[in-house]
């Protein structure tokens, strides 16, 4: 059996004319909400609020944001403003505070010293690309 696959998922359908379920609802809800502040203010303080209803509704309806609905960049809005932030400029490490019980013992690394002659012989081998032992000059290969 074969199946039909889906072309365009990402696109919503028209439903009710050139608009989809959720620009309709946003569009018929600022409406609403428009018909309900003009019927019941005052007709200067209506004026005021329907110019915040009406652009509000349209935007939410139309208007994008780097290809995302504004209701996202509403919700990212309020939710950057309404959560507790922490800025961090240039973070430095925590010092540790001098501990004055412990004793410091400093310790002496004793290292080999290499004679000129061994010198010599070592870099002589590292260019041969011999196998000897850079510490005891004896041949890597042994036999018995």
């Amino acid at each position: 059996m074969r199946y039909q696959v889906p072309q365009f998922i990402e696109i919503e359908d028209k439903i009710v004319g050139p608009f989809t379920i959720r620009q309709f609802i946003y569009l018929a809800g600022g409406a609403g909400m428009c018909f309900i502040i003009y019927t019941y203010l005052y007709f200067y303080l209506a004026l005021l609020l329907i110019a915040v209803v009406a652009p509000l509704s349209l935007a939410l309806a139309f208007y994008k944001i780097n290809n995302k609905p504004f209701i996202d960049f509403l919700e990212s809005a309020f939710l950057y403003y309404t959560k507790k932030n922490l800025y961090i400029w240039k973070k430095q490490p925590k010092e540790k505070a001098p501990d004055t019980t412990a004793k410091t013992e400093v310790r002496q690394i004793q290292v080999p010293r290499l004679s000129d002659s061994k010198l010599k012989e070592l870099s002589w081998s590292l260019d041969i690309n011999e196998n000897l032992n850079p510490l005891t000059g004896e041949d890597g290969k042994t036999t018995k």
